[in-house]
């Protein structure tokens, strides 16, 4: 992003782009095994401390089979909003819930988000929320139970007696998450720790 303003010289300009979406990269589907996929996807969402950038989240759109999934037009129409939101001034929604900061009390862990705007939903006809992993202090994540409570999405799990930590759609293909605002927009994959990752001492060099 740098980069190309700095070449083209037009100054701070509209830089809009698309999150990586669902795709069994690597078999890296649970945070136990890590996901290179979900670590690049954060690297993506830390690029929007830059000013004036914009990124569509869509693993709820990819296909685990094909890293080029068919389903375009969502794409378009989430960047598009963003556009019409940043640029445009629009008095519209944009984005998805965002993870801002978690409560813990017990056993359980509540998270908050900005951007749920009209409240939180999923898309699952029984209602169940998917997606949601926790860990205690051994590091050791385990599938979570979570609810909706208002704007608020409260998780455990049995198997974790002092919760630390919550990661959501951390995995190469995360297409069983699914949690929304009711707006539509998919929830931003996060994690609340800041553990080691399986990427943090691999180096990438141009032309490898």
């Amino acid at each position: 992003i740098k980069d190309w303003r700095r070449s083209w010289g037009q100054g701070e300009f509209p830089f809009y782009y698309v999150q990586l979406s669902s795709f069994n990269w690597d078999n890296g589907n649970n945070s136990n095994s890590g996901s290179k996929w979900a670590e690049l996807r954060e690297a993506q969402a830390l690029a929007l401390k830059l000013p004036n950038t914009g990124m569509a989240v869509t693993y709820d759109i990819g296909n685990a089979f094909d890293i080029h999934p068919h389903n375009k037009q969502d794409v378009g129409k989430r960047l598009a909003a963003i556009a019409l939101h940043n640029t445009y001034d629009k008095n519209i929604v944009w984005t998805g819930p965002t993870f801002e900061l978690m409560k813990i009390k017990g056993r359980e862990v509540t998270i908050l988000f900005s951007q749920t705007y009209a409240g939180l939903k999923v898309k699952d006809k029984y209602g169940y929320v998917k997606g949601f992993e926790i860990a205690g202090p051994d590091h050791k994540f385990y599938f979570a139970r979570a609810t909706i409570d208002g704007h608020r999405i409260v998780v455990s799990s049995d198997s974790v007696d002092i919760p630390v930590a919550v990661r959501y759609a951390w995995a190469d293909d995360a297409g069983e998450a699914n949690l929304y605002n009711k707006e539509g927009f998919p929830a931003v994959p996060f994690r609340t720790d800041q553990w080691k990752g399986i990427t943090e001492e691999q180096k990438y060099e141009p032309g490898l």
